[in-house]
């Protein structure tokens, strides 16, 4: 399909749900092991209350769940775009770049299933 068309066709548009939906699958399970990683869980040992002094160990830590947290939000925001492109399949405006109103390349939307601007646009900022 050639950018002439001001959308793309609905098996395109279908074609591009299934990609997103696994997307989104993968993306929900690498969420739900990042927040494993810094959430306490089922640990309800007393390694924590022992009067050892870890502090060096216990920094390192603090800092690996940080890192994780900040992961899990960047997760977060990546399966909140892919379901606003399911949106945009949905409203049939899916794929039309929000700067130059033209259709996104299909190459670009299969690896970039959320991108809401082309290429061109993307060059311009």
């Amino acid at each position: 399909m050639s950018n002439t068309s001001t959308k793309y066709s609905d098996e395109d548009l279908q074609e591009f749900r299934e990609i997103i939906l696994k997307k989104i699958e993968r993306a929900e399970e690498d969420l739900a092991l990042l927040q494993s990683t810094y959430k306490n869980g089922l640990n309800n040992g007393t390694d924590d209350t022992s009067p050892q002094f870890k502090s060096f160990e216990e920094g390192s830590e603090t800092m690996s769940k940080e890192a994780n947290v900040q992961l899990a939000i960047r997760q977060e925001k990546f399966i909140r775009d892919l379901n606003n492109a399911l949106i945009r399949i949905k409203n049939k405006t899916y794929g039309v770049c929000r700067v130059t109103g033209k259709l996104i390349q299909k190459e670009r939307l299969k690896l970039v299933p959320h991108a809401t601007l082309s290429i061109e646009a993307k060059r311009r900022q």
